[in-house]
């Protein structure tokens, strides 16, 4: 059965809130997962070496459709990242072993939900969210799908046997909107 949870703004400020007052690695991981709309491993999997400049660049081995995805950073990302320590060789953005990538998130989403006040979310809810949030900022449903990396979607059949544009900009543009929403949604009270 699909899942149809989406948080509303004041779940989303509330999430956001309790973030600031949690400690790394989830204080940083569930807002960039927000601001980047990608899949939880593919976050927590996450390696500095994977970004450039203003751009992550997720391998095929890593995503779901085994194609290499260029996720924009939008500057919320980017302020959100700047937050994240770095560690001595350690590659990985998320970690508390400094040998693998953060886990733990059923614990982390019952604290993040009592924390917030909020409950019935699952962290792959936070990706809809973020799909149903740029539509509402009025972004093209097929520049969403190529933000989330699918390959189905509004443009399929002929069109997406010959469309080989990689919506990049548009992409970059998509999660700018987005990302500076959820700034809007994260001003301290």
């Amino acid at each position: 059965m699909s899942r149809e949870r989406v948080l509303d703004d004041d779940e989303l400020r509330a999430l956001l809130r309790a973030c600031r007052n949690d400690a790394y690695p989830f204080r940083q991981y569930v807002p960039l997962l927000l601001g980047t709309a990608t899949r939880r491993a593919e976050l927590a999997e996450m390696r500095w070496s994977e970004i450039e400049g203003d751009k992550w660049v997720i391998p095929a081995e890593r995503a779901k459709n085994g194609k290499p995805h260029v996720v924009p950073l939008s500057t919320f990302a980017q302020e959100v990242l700047s937050e994240v320590p770095r560690f001595l060789d350690c590659d990985f953005v998320f970690t508390t072993t400094h040998r693998s990538p953060v886990s733990g998130f059923s614990k982390m989403v019952r604290r993040l939900s009592e924390g917030s006040n909020t409950s019935g979310w699952r962290l792959h809810d936070l990706r809809r969210t973020a799909a149903s949030g740029m539509a509402r900022l009025r972004v093209a449903p097929h520049v969403i799908e190529r933000v989330l990396n699918h390959i189905s979607g509004t443009i399929s059949g002929v069109a997406a046997v010959y469309n080989r544009y990689g919506y990049d900009d548009e992409k970059a543009d998509a999660l700018e909107k987005w990302g500076a929403r959820l700034a809007e949604l994260n001003v301290l009270d």
